[in-house]
């Protein structure tokens, strides 16, 4: 992707935290049907070996197709994401010279899939997908909660999905590139249209985050 240096992001911590707060993601590949996108729920695994993206998807998709060729797969994790007005932007009075822009987060990942289809690796998957959104409710539901054989009958309808990460890109387009009565000038505006989460990205990367 177009990704200048001002917006750039390589820390480690920082994209792999943008994906486990933003786990929803477009699986994009390339194959015999032409390009094929699905969006799915992934856990990330930090291994010695590396980071693995995991997933699954019902045996039915017609994606499973292109993955079982083993063909590089593309991630896109979407962020926080806003449309930035030039209201916002102090200079709008002194010359004028501002036009709209989009601000948002976004994190690439590729890598070639393995199709995993044991029962075991999939009620892992599942049981760690489940239990990382449910784990700060008050009464917190697990895999093990539904009738044994139910589970058993859905499982037998999906695969699994292992992405061992080959690159990883993250893009933080946070007005980096205005000055800073500006910035200061969009943080307000994004708290006051309810946008609080990019806000404080815009926040953190002003005070050199």
């Amino acid at each position: 992707m177009y990704n200048p240096p001002a917006f750039r992001e390589q820390r480690t911590e920082v994209l792999r935290d943008a994906i486990r707060s933003h786990p929803l993601a477009t699986l994009i590949t390339s194959g015999s049907a032409g390009l094929i996108a699905n969006v799915l729920p992934f856990n990330l695994r930090v291994t010695a070996q590396g980071d693995l993206l995991c997933a699954h998807l019902a045996k039915a998709n017609d994606q499973l197709v292109d993955l079982r060729h083993g063909a590089q797969a593309l991630v896109i994790f979407q962020g926080p994401q806003a449309y930035i007005t030039p209201s916002w932007y102090p200079t709008k009075k002194q010359h004028g010279k501002v036009v709209p822009t989009w601000n948002y987060v976004i994190v690439q990942v590729r890598g070639v899939p393995k199709i995993r289809d044991d029962r075991d690796w999939l009620f892992d998957q599942l049981s760690e997908l489940t239990s990382a959104h449910e784990s700060k409710r008050r009464e917190p539901w697990h895999v093990n909660d539904a009738p044994s054989d139910f589970i058993e009958g859905q499982l037998k309808g999906i695969i699994g999905l292992e992405i061992p990460i080959d690159h990883i890109e993250g893009k933080w387009k946070v007005s980096q590139n205005q000055p800073m009565e500006n910035r200061i000038g969009v943080v307000e505006g994004l708290l006051i249209d309810g946008k609080k989460a990019l806000g404080a990205e815009v926040k953190s990367r002003a005070n050199g985050d």
